[in-house]
């Protein structure tokens, strides 16, 4: 079908004319036809949720290897690339973006084997490269360059370890975006790979022990392999030299195919660390003594899923573990492993009214992070937990990547915040003196910025924070195009950090608000669970409130506001743009999960169970019918202008959600507003994704929502 978009030209670029030619020209359209594929319905495929029929005519959008879905896509993307032409300075932005792009990036040094190690972009390289260096003094050579892998830089590094004698190298590379991943090895002394590959890895660390390492995998996949359901996942140990086949299966639970297993070695080597989950909250926790055999009995520490709990440490029998049993903000205690009774734990750290966030022994001493409003707060405690002093920060932001050995005084970290570019910082935990190792060379005047932290009242009343990002001087007239950014989930907090695709939409007098939602883990478990299972809603109000804000406050108004969120944050943008659709005039919900009654049966989604609950249990089924964004379109409303964003290679929020939820609302959308998908091809849920894909997917973006709020761009 054809839907005629009505798309404004900007005063900005009219011509020099008279007053009232020029009045007339500010309100003349220019009509622009985009095509949006003939999209097939299947009016018969419904399902029964108990004795509630639900339609759902676009199922066979979620076979991704069919002939006629790749067509779809195709078509979808031709009218979604068809309009992108057309926006006037969306060539304007990449050139600005990729001169803005173009700078070096380093990740913080870590030590193993004896060597350092850290990743470097040099600015435009579409994957980073691994280096290494004996003494911080020498120059560093390249280990791993991923972007001589593929033509096309599609091939990312996903994870590396390094044995504890410094011997081997364990690296695991992915395709395409993809969430499968390949471990191979190689000697450090010379870089040369040995025969060793380990196939059908996902989730999974690689653990050296003695001359091999633990790591877990799921069985080959026996249909798609990006959209079948994950179960069945197994530890086992590789011995270096030997086929896959000939791999020691460690550990395995056939009666609980869908939960996922993880294993650790303890730095010492003497412990295997075992957590268990259900899905995206709480695990057991089993550890095995090594020096006792692989078939040695192993101890339970924790019995069941309802907490968080992790080994941090081990001093001989005793293990060190964070753990939020009893503590919604997190303590650490010690466990003797002779007899780990939870009732003999004893806390070493106890839980504050900030939320203990990571911690590391490193010196001897704990270096623990803490969050305070959503800002980092580091804190150091000798190791019997005394208190000893805060690491002096820049300003409010986000501190993190702590690395360095409990034996030695050397440690690195990274801090940045929203005007920050990151700066490494060289610590030594026995002088409490930081020092700038390493210092982002950005071509951008983060100067002339400000950032601000604002709370505002949600629907019923809770305070929730905001952080907002624009120029200084900026007036308050209710005009300013608005960008707002929420995810409110799975115990994961937002935090303050630079990212430089923004700078584009900030310098052009953007405002970027952040909203750091219930759901989301900035003040504990108590914020987490008062926005998943039955109180999502909150997730969706809060964030509504947050636009409300914006408005009350005259940093913006409706026809300003634009609204994004990737994952989980998809489902947020596809359920507050489906609640209140006239409140937002741009939505780009990306990698969402939009189909709530069938997320559990892709990939991994049934982990997610214990964050949403399930469309397999009655009163779970009311509840996320209520939100879920697919089943809340509602034919002839207006939405607001949307471009879905999804990629072929995705595997954890498989495409199918976007695929199905832009095909309904182009369905029963009323009015001129686009409604269009961008779908990337040989991308993923967004790790690995190259430098090129990421400048011309934000390249896109901004063209999509600047032109749309009715910005310039010279």
């Amino acid at each position: 079908m054809t839907k005629p978009i009505l798309l404004l030209i900007s005063s900005a670029l009219l011509i020099s004319c008279g007053k009232d030619a020029c009045k007339e020209k500010e309100t003349r359209v220019e009509q622009i036809k985009v095509d949006y594929p003939e999209t097939r319905k299947d009016t018969t495929v419904q399902d029964d949720y108990f004795g509630t029929i639900i339609k759902d005519p676009y199922r066979w959008l979620e076979n991704d290897t069919t002939p006629e879905t790749k067509k779809w896509v195709e078509a979808e993307n031709k009218a979604t690339f068809g309009y992108l032409e057309q926006i006037p300075y969306r060539n304007a932005i990449k050139t600005r973006l990729t001169e803005i792009w173009n700078y070096p990036k380093y990740s913080t040094p870590f030590k193993e084997g004896g060597q350092y190690f850290f990743y470097k972009n040099d600015g435009l390289q579409n994957q980073s490269v691994l280096y290494f260096h004996k003494a911080l003094s020498d120059d560093p050579k390249v280990l791993i360059d991923p972007n001589k892998l593929s033509a096309d830089g599609t091939t990312s590094l996903s994870g590396f370890s390094v044995s504890k004698d410094g011997k081997y190298a364990g690296y695991s590379l992915s395709e395409g975006g993809s969430d499968w991943q390949t471990i191979y090895v190689m000697t450090l002394a010379d870089q040369k790979q040995t025969d060793d590959k380990i196939k059908w890895v996902k989730f999974s660390g690689i653990s050296w022990y003695q001359d091999g390492f633990f790591y877990s995998r799921f069985p080959a996949p026996t249909g798609s392999e990006l959209s079948t359901a994950n179960s069945y996942q197994k530890v086992y140990y590789h011995k270096m030299g030997t086929s896959q086949d000939k791999d020691l299966l460690v550990f395995e639970d056939l009666s609980n195919p869908l939960h996922g297993h993880y294993a650790g070695v303890s730095e010492d080597e003497r412990w295997l660390i075992l957590v268990t989950t259900t899905g995206t909250y709480g695990n057991t926790l089993k550890i095995k003594d090594l020096k006792k055999g692989f078939t040695a009995p192993w101890i339970t520490i924790v019995d069941d899923f309802n907490n968080e709990s992790n080994v941090i440490d081990n001093d001989g029998d005793d293990i060190y573990v964070m753990t939020n049993i009893d503590a919604d903000k997190y303590r650490v205690v010690k466990v003797n492993t002779n007899d780990p009774d939870r009732k003999k734990w004893v806390t070493i750290i106890p839980e504050e009214e900030n939320v203990l966030t990571g911690i590391s022994n490193i010196g001897g001493k704990w270096m623990a992070n803490y969050l305070k409003d959503a800002c980092s707060l580091v804190k150091v405690f000798d190791y019997s937990g005394k208190y000893l002093y805060d690491v002096e920060l820049p300003t409010r932001g986000t501190a993190g990547g702590f690395s360095g050995k409990k034996d030695e005084k050397e440690a690195f970290y990274v801090f940045t915040s929203f005007n920050m570019p990151p700066t490494i910082y060289k610590y030594d935990t026995e002088g409490n003196k930081s020092e700038v190792f390493r210092k982002s060379e950005i071509k951008f005047k983060t100067d002339d910025f400000e950032v601000k932290q604002e709370f505002y009242a949600s629907k019923d009343g809770t305070k929730i924070p905001m952080f907002i990002v624009h120029k200084k001087g900026l007036k308050l007239n209710g005009k300013n195009p608005t960008l707002l950014y929420g995810y409110g989930g799975f115990d994961i907090s937002i935090l303050p950090s630079f990212q430089i695709q923004h700078m584009v939409f900030l310098e052009k007098g953007g405002v970027y608000a952040v909203a750091n939602l219930r759901g989301g883990g900035e003040y504990g478990q108590e914020w987490h669970k008062a926005g998943m299972l039955l109180k999502k809603q909150n997730v969706f109000d809060d964030f509504i409130a947050a636009a409300e804000y914006l408005i009350e406050k005259k940093y913006t108004n409706s026809k300003k506001l634009a609204i994004h969120g990737r994952s989980n944050g998809g489902l947020l943008v596809g359920a507050v743009m489906t609640q209140r659709p006239e409140l937002f005039k741009v939505a780009l919900p990306a990698v969402g999960v939009l189909d709530m009654l069938r997320y559990h049966q892709f990939t991994i989604g049934h982990a997610w169970a214990v964050e949403y609950g399930s469309s397999d249990k009655e009163g779970d089924f009311k509840n996320l019918v209520k939100y879920s964004p697919l089943h809340n379109i509602k034919e002839g409303t207006e939405y607001p202008c949307t471009m879905v964003l999804t990629a072929d290679h995705d595997d954890r929020v498989v495409p199918a959600h976007s695929f199905k939820f832009a095909a309904t609302l182009q369905e029963k959308h009323k009015g001129q507003n686009p409604i269009l998908i961008r779908i990337d091809t040989k991308a993923g849920h967004g790790a690995g994704k190259s430098t090129t894909m990421a400048i011309d997917e934000w390249a896109d973006i901004w063209a999509f929502t600047m032109f749309n709020l009715g910005m310039d761009y010279k």
